[in-house]
């Protein structure tokens, strides 16, 4: 290797390792105030605590109603995300194949909502489903179906482009009828689009806090709104927060750690397709 591409990898190496440590700087950050008092936070921030306060956590997994937020946000997120994925790929799949004035239009206005945002529909959305009495988690489940089938939909459509009308001729010429060959040849060819898909809506809706803060119920409440008790209009918990929020990253890592593979793969197919 010449001198000069060993300058070069090095240059590249220092500036990863910049880049890596601009990263992790809010998570040292987070982690290490977690254990601090609220009088050590305001000393310094940057320091490691003088006492490691575990009681943080403890009362922190206490005002969260851990495990209940825990199970909201699971079980909203999970089932709007199957929703999405679901109706959108059919849509795609649809407005892919059915070539047509309509069919254009209506890919048309799928995407051209994308660029709609939320706050010029939230005062009439909630007002509508508030008379539907439907400000509940199911309400919630359906409104993130509306605001994320376009992206979805866009992404499924680009994805058919990749896949040969042929393959529904021959399925039809064997006896398969439109809902057998959609989902037993056409949804297992666009896993890597699905993967991707599930990736931007989960990382979306798992952190989403307007919008769940104007549908559900103290009851209902998922982590993200939870944490926001913390902060009230006169004080702020930073310790307790900080604690909270490292309770809260734990099930992303853990549920990460066990699709990380279906994850790369996923992503690894759709950028070489």
């Amino acid at each position: 290797m010449k001198n000069k591409e060993k300058k070069s990898l090095f240059s590249i190496e220092i500036l990863g390792l910049l880049l890596g440590l601009l990263w992790i700087a809010p998570f040292y950050l987070m982690i290490v105030n977690a254990f601090k008092t609220k009088r050590d936070i305001f000393s310094g921030v940057l320091g490691l605590p003088e006492t490691w306060e575990f009681d943080n956590f403890i009362q922190a997994f206490i005002d969260l109603s851990f495990l209940k937020s825990l199970f909201n946000s699971v079980m909203i997120t999970g089932l709007s995300v199957g929703i999405i994925i679901i109706f959108s790929s059919m849509a795609g799949y649809a407005l892919a194949r059915n070539k047509s004035k309509f069919s254009g239009f209506l890919f048309f206005v799928f995407v051209a909502a994308m660029l709609i945002p939320f706050q010029s529909v939230m005062i009439p959305l909630i007002s509508i489903f508030g008379q539907a009495d439907m400000l509940n988690a199911a309400g919630l489940i359906f409104m993130y179906l509306g605001f994320g089938c376009s992206l979805s939909i866009f992404l499924y459509h680009g994805a058919m482009t990749g896949v040969s009308r042929s393959l529904d001729e021959a399925a039809i010429i064997d006896g398969a009828n439109r809902f057998q060959l959609f989902w037993k040849i056409i949804f297992p060819l666009l896993k890597p689009i699905s993967v991707t898909v599930g990736i931007l809506n989960v990382i979306w809706i798992w952190n989403d806090y307007l919008l769940p803060s104007l549908v559900l119920s103290e009851a209902n409440a998922t982590i993200p709104l939870k944490m926001f008790y913390f902060f009230g209009q006169y004080t702020k918990q930073w310790h307790l927060a900080l604690a909270g929020l490292t309770i809260a990253i734990i099930p992303v890592i853990i549920g990460y750690f066990f699709a990380q593979k279906q994850i790369i793969n996923g992503v690894s197919e759709g950028a070489v397709k």
